[in-house]
């Protein structure tokens, strides 16, 4: 459901456990997020935006713009 995600973790060369622990979380919990299981909550999408520089639109599939808002 957000393959986004993993791509753009797979981007930097991170596995599932080094990304989760970068946002505070569990490599399960993490991986529910990937693959939809899980809704992501605001502040993890915060958190991960911020993180690999780009919106939460972008992560969330609403716009092809990576870049993130001015």
């Amino acid at each position: 459901m957000y393959p986004r995600l993993r791509n753009l973790r797979e981007d930097k060369d991170l596995s599932q456990t080094e990304m989760a622990k970068i946002i505070g979380m569990s490599q399960t919990g993490y991986s529910k997020y990937e693959t939809g299981e899980n809704d992501i909550p605001t502040s993890i999408l915060i958190k991960l935006a911020h993180f690999h520089n780009t919106s939460v639109d972008y992560l969330l599939g609403l716009t092809d713009t990576k870049a993130p808002y001015k």
